[in-house]
């Protein structure tokens, strides 16, 4: 079986050249490349990962660290960022953090450590000291999504104008006396998205003269059922909102639950109004503000390609969102929604 030295010999180039060019990276010229080729199409020649790994020193493997892969915003990010790496022959390693697990994080740190990976990815992760000492000391590229890590790449979108956005679109329909549900209570793990959306929500009322109710500010966690659980004190007032803006769709959808469950009409008597167009969001006939979460994850990985290929990328990229009015918000009326009993 022919190796790569046979390779080398044959094209008369050295081993790292064979390596870089039948990897199609830059700094071969055509000419080398197609004589490369050449020889490695005579010799039969296919490289292993393992071996082009001990050429070039690098391991095409990518460290994804995510904190709640069970939920659709981090598996939509991570299939992306696989997608993406994986048409340009690197692969993922990912570190599930739920519920910040010490020896996740510890098996994180060997890996960087003993470098079996040639780059890390981080979602919505903040890093301790001694983690991102180790980062500068390895010097390892490093794009993060969502949450700001010092002195690395970002890929995100505006939060505070996305909450903006979901809080004017209720105001302008009338709407004074409005809540709002969402992660409240800082958070080991997400901690940067959520109190961005809460505090534009309360900038946004205060512009327009509107009361922000402490009391109507539930804090809760990003799902559905958490959502439902913790709004129903809220709606089970005597005089309650007429809208709630909620810190992500899965909120919104448990809003929608509790409204529900106490006959309350939607938009009829309540407007409820979401972040995300997660993929249920359509069927719920859900007003949301939409964000690209695949693109985010393309947007990055592609951003880490990059640094890995000694490129430059961008310190800051803001992706888009939109609104989209559904059928979950509408005028307010002018008594508020009339809660049944328990």
């Amino acid at each position: 079986m022919s190796t790569i030295t046979d390779v080398a010999k044959a094209a008369g180039v050295s081993v790292a050249t064979v390596s870089r060019a039948l990897r199609g990276l830059d700094r071969v010229s055509p000419e080398t490349r197609e004589r490369v080729r050449r020889a490695a199409e005579e010799l039969n020649f296919v490289a292993s990962p393992t071996a082009t790994s001990l050429v070039s020193g690098r391991t095409r493997v990518v460290a994804v660290v995510a904190p709640f892969l069970t939920r659709w915003f981090f598996s939509t990010l991570v299939s992306a960022i696989d997608r993406t790496l994986r048409a340009q022959d690197h692969h993922v390693l990912l570190f599930d953090l739920e519920d910040d697990r010490f020896d996740r994080r510890r098996e994180l740190t060997r890996t960087m450590l003993w470098k079996r990976v040639d780059g890390l990815i981080s979602l919505n992760v903040p890093f301790t000291p001694a983690e991102m000492a180790l980062l500068d000391r390895l010097r390892l590229p490093h794009v993060s999504i969502g949450t700001l890590v010092p002195g690395r790449p970002i890929v995100r979108i505006d939060d505070a104008a996305a909450a903006r956005v979901a809080t004017q679109h209720v105001i302008g329909l009338g709407h004074t006396r409005i809540a709002y549900v969402g992660v409240v209570s800082p958070n080991v793990a997400l901690a940067q998205v959520p109190q961005y959306r809460l505090d534009s929500f309360r900038a946004t009322l205060d512009a327009h003269g509107l009361e922000y109710r402490p009391d109507w500010t539930v804090g809760s966690d990003w799902t559905a059922d958490a959502a439902a659980r913790d709004i129903d004190r809220v709606l089970a007032q005597r005089d309650p909102p007429t809208a709630v803006v909620a810190a992500s769709d899965e909120m919104a959808v448990g809003v929608l639950q509790a409204a529900r469950r106490r006959g309350i009409p939607v938009p009829e008597r309540l407007s409820v109004v979401g972040i995300d167009d997660f993929y249920l969001a359509g069927v719920m006939d859900l007003t949301t503000v939409r964000q690209n979460v695949s693109a985010q994850g393309a947007t990055a990985a592609t951003m880490l390609l990059a640094l890995l290929d000694d490129e430059p990328a961008d310190a800051v990229v803001i992706m888009p969102t939109q609104l989209v009015i559904r059928g979950s918000t509408g005028p307010a009326t002018s008594a508020g929604p009339a809660s049944s009993a328990g």
